[in-house]
């Protein structure tokens, strides 16, 4: 960029401008990348010294003195010299470190630093996720608590079906947005490290660094996984650890996607009936046309970036199809975009998610006229059994109530109230129940066992799940645009 270009004059990923968390950008930077690399290095030559190499306190110390502060400018004057990234960081450090040049990288092949690198950024990455989505869980699980009891209409094919809760509509899409951040948070523990593996993953330029002393090999891939915080080391790799790890890493992110696009979606749609809502701040726009609009433009960017997550998963499982043998270099294009983007996508989605949850509106009185509205046709084989106990034929009073049913929807078609209730109240053959009709329609009578459901739910899944994930000090879900 020239001095005279602003900013704004070359593309900005949005993720960057406008939705991911700054944690998240900068675990997926030049900086941090090549800070790991770096720290790699110095682990590698550390554990070479620890098992006998000539490595001199003297190098480690200057190694360690420039860990942090990359020099780019030489980094990249070498890359265009070389065309080869790792070796133009090598030459960059070496700079730098004019002692320690020649112990840099010593028996290492460029998989050493970027694939390990890559597994400590994302199993970073798969942490910071677990922070806004354990928020948006727990936020989710109060609402679940708070309406427990609040009778609403359940859909099917997202026609009116039986009753249920809104608490207990809630604690489906938290069931899944747990499952989500349990497996986020598991893999996490998880993942290994590729470890010391050598040119094509033999080992065999370590084992000439110590004389074919295969216990010193195994010793130095110990020690500086160890350096690196990682209990757990591939046992065997080619060049490159195996590309399906980078599948099972975003397939476990599409967990989340689909997750919180089920959630944004079922939102949607409560929110064009007007029963739930998501937060709309005081000055907000929906519409630039309409003024009067409030569109649920959160979950819909919700489902959106969740739809361009889940689109990453086939691609790491293409990658991971398409490796030859020990190796081929056509992954590293695709992956140095797909999983930094994939990390970015899931860290905004799990933001909205927790913002969207923090703030739902449920309107109280649309959901009961809706109910209402239903419930006399969802009441009428409670209507019926009460009639024939009082003595009725069950055949005959079930033509009646057939009936008036068909009537009765025929008049919702055209516009007008359900008046099934008020049929069945002068049809003489249902006179001796007439009384008890509006009892019969009380909603809490049709919800079952949700507000139960609800509260096992919280006690025995979601209260022990989250409580391996402490509230954070800073709120959760701040949304910049």
């Amino acid at each position: 960029m020239t001095p005279e270009q602003p900013a704004e004059a070359l593309y900005r990923s949005p993720f960057a401008t406008r939705w991911a968390s700054r944690a998240m950008l900068e675990n997926w930077s030049d900086l941090r990348k090549f800070r790991t690399w770096r720290r790699l290095w110095i682990a590698l030559a550390e554990a070479q010294q620890e098992l006998g190499l000539d490595v001199s306190e003297e190098q480690l110390h200057e190694l360690r003195a420039h860990r942090d502060d990359v020099n780019f400018d030489v980094a990249a004057e070498k890359e265009r010299e070389l065309r080869h990234d790792v070796m133009a960081h090598v030459h960059a450090y070496g700079e730098q470190c004019p002692r320690a040049r020649g112990i840099i990288h010593l028996g290492a092949t460029s998989a050493f630093v970027g694939d390990n690198a890559d597994l400590i950024l994302m199993r970073e990455g798969l942490k910071l996720i677990c922070t806004p989505l354990a928020a948006a869980c727990r936020k989710l699980a109060e609402f679940a608590r708070t309406h427990r009891d609040l009778p609403c209409l359940a859909y099917t094919h997202f026609q009116p079906a039986q009753v249920t809760t809104v608490g207990k509509r809630a604690c489906l899409w938290l069931q899944d947005l747990l499952g989500a951040l349990r497996e986020i948070a598991e893999l996490a523990e998880e993942l290994p490290f590729r470890g010391v593996k050598g040119t094509t993953g033999t080992q065999a330029s370590f084992l000439a660094l110590f004389d074919g002393d295969h216990d010193k090999v195994k010793e130095l891939e110990r020690l500086v996984a160890v350096k690196m915080g990682f209990q757990r080391v591939l046992p065997v790799t080619g060049q490159t650890y195996p590309r399906a790890l980078d599948y099972k890493v975003l397939a476990t992110l599409g967990l989340l996607a689909a997750a919180a696009a089920k959630m944004a979606n079922d939102l949607r749609l409560l929110a064009g009936l007007k029963e739930l809502e998501e937060p709309f701040g005081p000055k907000q726009v929906g519409s630039s046309a309409m003024a009067y609009k409030r569109n649920p433009m959160r979950c819909e960017r919700m489902a959106s970036l969740a739809r361009f997550l889940l689109n990453l998963v086939p691609n790491a499982a293409f990658t991971a199809a398409e490796q030859w043998l020990e190796r081929t270099l056509d992954d590293s294009a695709v992956r140095r975009l797909a999983l930094p983007e994939a990390f970015l996508a899931a860290d905004s989605v799990a933001r909205i998610a927790a913002n969207v949850t923090g703030g739902l509106v449920v309107n109280d009185q649309v959901i009961a006229a809706r109910l209402r509205s239903e419930l006399p046709f969802m009441a009428t084989e409670n209507v019926l059994m009460a009639a024939v106990r009082a003595g009725g034929d069950r055949q005959e009073l079930h033509e009646r109530i057939r009936r008036h049913a068909m009537a009765a929807a025929e008049q919702v078609k055209q516009g007008g109230r359900n008046d099934l209730l008020d049929r069945i109240r002068a049809d003489d053959a249902f006179a001796a129940v007439s009384g008890e009709l509006d009892d019969l329609l009380e909603p809490s009578r049709f919800v079952g066992r949700a507000p139960e459901q609800v509260d096992e739910f919280l006690r025995e899944v979601a209260g022990p799940a989250l409580a391996a994930f402490p509230a954070p000090e800073t709120p959760q879900g701040d949304l910049r645009v």
